[in-house]
């Protein structure tokens, strides 16, 4: 046979049956089970402006207060809808700053002396102060200093649509009242440095309104004798220095032997204080001088707003609590929220 051509089958080959072909196994279909669909999850969305309140650095608070702070999730909604069209704030360019106010409050059954934060709004064209005053019980005097002197400086504020925006390029119409000093960073300070930002107070000064301290005839005295200095307050037109050293003489405050001395430090301190009034108002009466028109008018329709919390379920009632005074600078709000 050629290769390539076909054998022939015989009669026998052809009745042969075919070999039947091996049966595969079935496989068994596998049921899908339904997944149970699960409930859908639904995420609250971020207010543009829910992290304000703590942009603000709370000045004069304790650091070692500063976490208590935030352990109540305050809410400042308040706020925020202040900024929204109809609202207080709508269209204004403002500047804020905290501050925090211990306060004894009802919470879940007993009275707490809470850390209450407070937001204050200044509505105005300008920047209300470049500076910082520093000032406490313990210190002899108050010291007026440039913010930048306590890494304290007004930064823009971005609201969270905005964040992935240039800074330079926005217009920003919110600023806030930032530190860039850091906790961490305290260690390698000395005490009266980090004491001096827990006496920090926003400072303001109004050309138009006579200052506190202006008005005030009295004048802290801080005597230093051993073994305790004698702390008291003198006014020279209510106060007769003779009669008031014999006080204290009687009340064991101050020592005989110390009278003149003690005399002679009071009367010092009355000179300076006088001093200081007159050079205040002079500088006022410059300042009114040189003013522009429109910087009148600015300092005329300056606004301040204090700013509390609202009240939620889970945060402290403080409703008792507010009061429009803001600061010895400032004095009291226009107006508490």
């Amino acid at each position: 046979m050629r290769k390539g051509t076909k054998r022939k089958t015989t009669q026998k080959e052809e009745d042969k049956p075919a070999e039947p072909k091996p049966v595969e196994p079935s496989r068994s279909k596998r049921t899908k089970v339904p997944k149970p669909e699960s409930e859908p999850q639904y995420f609250e969305d971020k207010r543009n402006l829910e992290d304000l309140w703590k942009a603000a650095f709370p000045v004069g608070t304790e650091w070692d207060q500063l976490d208590t702070v935030y352990q109540f999730n305050w809410n400042f909604s308040n706020l925020e809808d202040a900024f929204e069209e109809g609202g207080k704030l709508y269209g204004e360019k403002v500047y804020l700053f905290g501050c925090t106010e211990p306060q004894l409050v009802p919470f879940k059954g007993e009275n707490k002396v809470i850390c209450i934060p407070v937001v204050v709004a200044v509505a105005s064209p300008f920047p209300p102060s470049d500076k910082i005053g520093i000032n406490s019980v313990q210190r002899e005097a108050e010291e007026i200093v440039p913010m930048k002197q306590m890494k304290m400086d007004w930064v823009p504020y971005i609201p969270l649509d905005q964040r992935g925006s240039q800074v330079d390029k926005l217009k920003s119409q919110i600023f806030i009242l930032s530190c860039t000093q850091r906790r961490a960073g305290l260690k390698h300070l000395k005490i009266d440095r980090v004491k001096k930002f827990e006496y920090c107070l926003p400072y303001f000064y109004h050309p138009f309104k006579e200052d506190e301290v202006e008005q005030s005839t009295e004048v802290p005295i801080i005597f230093p004798i051993d073994p305790k200095p004698v702390f008291c307050e003198f006014d020279w037109e209510l106060d007769e220095l003779e009669e008031f050293t014999d006080k204290l003489i009687e009340e064991e405050e101050l020592p005989e032997s110390q009278k003149d001395a003690f005399k002679d430090f009071v009367k010092e301190k009355v000179r300076e204080a006088k001093k200081a009034n007159r050079l205040a108002r002079e500088a006022r009466k410059k300042a009114i001088e040189e003013m522009s028109k429109e910087t009148k008018e600015a300092f005329e329709k300056m606004k301040f707003y204090k700013f509390y919390p609202v009240q939620t379920p889970d945060t402290p009632d403080i409703s008792n609590v507010k009061a429009p005074f803001i600061n010895r600078y400032y004095g009291k709000a226009h107006e508490v929220l």
